[in-house]
């Protein structure tokens, strides 16, 4: 069989078949198809009663006033809003969102629940929780939520507000089913409270609400569980009034999750947790060339970045396709890495600025390179497949 069509067949089928994996929104986690009944049997919590959701209703119609729909639009010269998420105010013209919502904007402004724009300033943000403080320049007497003073319990009926699929200031309510779960995708922050009602995008950055009327979270990202969104499970970073995440927001604290610069094509995405024990048949399946040892394979080192700079090499193939490079990750800091998805996770441990150490396989010798994280917004073209 000729070598190039080998190369392109191996790519084309490549990318077919991880893409069966499924394509979803970028604030969304699809459950996988082997553990979504029993995370789904786990949280199965009875329904609202008739009492719950009237009470539920009722808090909607008071609060509603106290909640934003953020767009990318200059607020003195709006034509075009695009980019709709959802914010929430907590008090003295500050207000509380994601992350994601407010990441890279210049040009926000935030939509009083009367359909006046007001601009915006950011306060302070923590990637890592996915959650960030903002001032509006909303009137001295415009409504807020109070946020908590202790963490909610499971079974709870929640209340959020937001902007999803392009309402506005829509209600969906829902029972908490779950606290401090862990996030199976490094770029999603652990430690969440999960709850049941249907949030959809644009529904980021809004309030998570209890019976009593107070914020208990902020809402995040969501898990599809067939990859189609006819099972939703969603998640809230967890607020209260005198948490350690408040009072760093308050103090200005802008934390960005560090990166390396290397980069894996989101049409890889399965192959990012690929077990250890299947890392040699699927080298072999698709003509890799990587050998039988795990490690992490990437697909690009950004320019500029830390990795470019320490000499990494990522996957490649000349036209023949013959291998030309590829590296291999095989530990951080001496602990041992399988796949991208453990790279990701082990890298988000660390903290911009700080030095890691890289064991390194290439072409069968083991290398060990040292690299000072930056923040990956300094790195052009890292995203949820980069780390």
């Amino acid at each position: 069989m000729n070598s190039k069509w080998t190369a392109a067949c191996r790519g084309a089928v490549l990318t077919a078949t991880l893409q069966m994996a499924g394509t979803v929104d970028a604030r969304t986690n699809p459950i996988d198809a082997g553990t979504s009944s029993v995370l789904l049997a786990q949280a199965a919590p009875e329904p609202l009663n008739v009492q719950e959701k009237n009470a539920l209703a009722a808090l909607f119609k008071k609060l509603r006033p106290a909640t934003l729909r953020i767009e990318d639009c200059p607020p003195d010269d709006c034509t075009n809003p695009e980019g709709i998420a959802t914010a929430f105010l907590i008090g003295d013209g500050y207000a509380l969102t994601a992350f994601h919502v407010i990441e890279g904007q210049k040009n926000l402004s935030a939509v009083t629940l009367d359909k006046r724009r007001y601009p915006l300033q950011i306060i302070g943000f923590d990637d890592h929780s996915d959650v960030a403080l903002i001032r509006v320049g909303v009137p001295v007497n415009t409504p807020f939520i109070p946020l908590a003073a202790a963490a909610p319990r499971v079974g709870e009926p929640v209340l959020t507000i937001g902007n999803g699929n392009g309402a506005f200031l829509g209600s969906k309510m829902g029972r908490l089913t779950g606290l401090d779960r862990g996030a199976e995708r490094a770029e999603f922050p652990a430690g969440t409270l999960e709850f049941n009602a249907r949030v959809l995008p644009g529904d980021s950055g809004g309030p998570l609400i209890n019976a009593r009327g107070e914020v208990v979270g902020v809402v995040s990202y969501i898990r599809l569980a067939d990859g189609r969104g006819s099972r939703i499970t969603a998640y809230a970073v967890p607020v209260t009034q005198t948490g350690a995440r408040m009072a760093g927001l308050r103090g200005g604290l802008r934390q960005v999750a560090p990166t390396t610069g290397l980069h894996l094509d989101s049409h890889l995405d399965y192959a990012a947790a690929l077990p250890p024990e299947e890392f040699g048949e699927f080298s072999d399946e698709y003509e890799l060339d990587l050998g039988t040892t795990p490690g992490a394979f990437f697909t690009r080192v950004a320019p500029g970045s830390p990795a470019e700079r320490a000499g990494l090499q990522p996957l490649d193939f000349d036209r023949h396709g013959k291998r030309i490079s590829g590296d291999l990750v095989i530990a951080v800091n001496g602990q041992r890495i399988n796949n991208f998805l453990e790279l990701q996770f082990a890298v988000r441990r660390y903290q911009a600025g700080e030095a890691i150490t890289l064991s390194v396989l290439r072409n069968g010798r083991t290398l060990v390179v040292t690299l000072v994280l930056v923040p990956r917004t300094d790195v052009r073209g890292t995203g949820s497949t980069s780390n």
